[in-house]
């Protein structure tokens, strides 16, 4: 044995073993590097807020190498962590098949066999410290008790955290690109706008606010039991025909008319798109409070509990409730106007505010549809590590009347988002009481920003010149 393992030692592997695989890393890693670089260059030069949000992928690629770094430092540490078998009994994801014949603390795990064993044996030599690590699982089972996490369970959790966050970016690029194709055929509404505005073609004459089609399609009369009726059609709304050409005609004017009456040809869908685009840096990224769910969501993976399952829901109804709530926006602007008008002369214009959203803050909306998108790449994330790693059989798929169902959920999920909630959120957050910095192209936002920060440190510089003139006048009076 101890001959076995002085020839896995590096010392003695040939030099050209060490030099050919080194040699493949490296290349792997500069085509990735390159071809990142490559991307951004041309992001940069023909859309900077997509180029942000490679920026973004990035940083998580970052967060990616140094959390393998940690597992890779401190799998030994943890290797030789003992605790005592019965603390292995507790929580267990998958019930113990004939305990008395398994070593304690390793629980049932379906197949040997991964993708990773398959494709060059990865698992036998994926650490650099595999002696050291089974040294310390020895030095554990001398004492009775058993190494914090085993092996391969480490081994796992590094590959799972992997996959979680490639497909969290997979996911919102997905979301993106789906949604970016809906919303992208409303080019047509804004070209056809514009092209009667300067043909001088619209509506000028007296309607009453029943006959106009935004007005009819939305507004379901007052009281308590219209509201209900209108919460109730919003909800159904958001499944088909979420954006009507009048609902953009109309969502587009209020916008002009409240942040740029001077410029009646603005394009708003240009704008739109820009502020989209500068909101995928956000979806796409993944912060604390996202890593913390994770953690909850591993701590409740227990066995009879079906957590997944339930989990399963969460981002369905949010999103739902998200959808429903941006619906309702619009159906609140077309109340607005027919509880203050009988009749509209010319065109129908809407009054944008934040009290129509969550805590008058439209951006609440983000951080949800960010949540949601999140959660559901863990959930299918999630299954199809399961389904590589440990087989279809395995016990962490559970039943088949639980699995099946979280599967079309994240599909149903997946699609719903891209079709209906992403392209409602681009244009119903616009109704908001401010305007975005996306409403000037790339030039001019960078030099307004240049020119606030100029701003601040004049100020600065004036407060602190003030506050030395006054401590000097007072050691004067002193």
């Amino acid at each position: 044995m101890a001959a076995a393992d002085e020839v896995a030692a590096l010392q003695f592997t040939p030099t050209w073993i060490v030099a050919a695989v080194c040699s493949v890393l490296v290349l792997i890693s500069l085509a990735a590097e390159r071809g990142l670089h490559h991307l951004g260059k041309t992001l940069k030069k023909n859309n900077q807020s997509l180029y942000e949000a490679l920026l973004k992928v990035k940083e998580e690629l970052m967060l990616l190498g140094f959390i393998s770094l940690l597992l890779t430092v401190f799998q030994v540490t943890i290797q030789r962590t003992c605790i005592p078998p019965r603390w292995t009994e507790y929580m267990l994801p998958c019930q113990r098949p004939g305990a008395s014949h398994q070593p304690p603390g390793v629980a049932a795990t379906g197949p040997r066999f991964t993708v990773a064993e398959i494709l060059g044996g990865i698992s036998r030599a994926r650490v650099l410290s595999e002696g050291e690590a089974g040294a310390g699982a020895g030095l554990c089972q001398k004492e009775g008790k058993v190494p914090l996490l085993s092996e391969e369970a480490l081994h796992q959790l590094h590959i799972f955290i992997f996959v979680l966050a490639v497909a969290h970016v997979f996911f919102s690029a997905t979301t993106m690109l789906l949604g970016g194709a809906k919303i992208h055929k409303w080019k047509q509404w804004e070209e056809e706008i514009q092209k009667n505005h300067a043909a001088g073609i619209g509506p000028k004459k007296v309607l009453p606010v029943q006959q106009l089609s935004f007005i009819r399609e939305r507004y379901k009369g007052f009281g308590k039991d219209s509201m209900a009726l209108c919460w109730l059609h919003s909800f159904i709304k958001q499944f088909y025909g979420s954006v009507a050409k009048s609902d953009y005609n109309t969502m587009r004017l209020g916008f002009i008319m409240t942040h740029c009456r001077g410029n009646p040809n603005f394009d708003f869908h240009r704008y739109m798109m820009r502020a989209l685009e500068s909101d995928f840096k956000k979806i796409v990224s993944t912060s604390w409070s996202l890593w913390v769910s994770v953690v909850i969501f591993l701590l409740l993976n227990v066995n009879g509990w079906h957590a997944y399952f339930w989990m399963a829901f969460l981002p369905l109804v949010l999103l739902l409730a998200v959808g429903t709530k941006l619906e309702h926006v619009i159906a609140q602007l077309a109340y607005d106007v027919a509880a203050r008008h009988t009749a509209i002369e010319g065109d129908l214009v809407v009054n944008p505010s934040d009290e129509h959203f969550w805590f008058g803050q439209p951006r609440i909306v983000l951080h949800l549809i960010h949540f949601i998108l999140f959660q559901n790449a863990f959930q299918l994330s999630f299954f199809f590590w399961i389904l590589m790693t440990y087989g279809f059989e395995s016990c962490f798929m559970d039943h088949v009347g639980f699995m099946v169902p979280r599967l079309v959920l994240g599909v149903v999920i997946q699609l719903l988002c891209s079709y209906s909630t992403l392209p409602l959120y681009a244009i119903v957050t616009q109704m908001g009481s401010y305007y975005k910095k996306e409403i000037f192209n790339e030039h001019v936002q960078q030099g307004v920003i240049g020119w606030a920060e100029k701003a601040k440190k004049r100020s600065g510089l004036k407060e602190g010149h003030s506050t030395a003139e006054s401590m000097h006048g007072g050691d004067d009076v002193a």
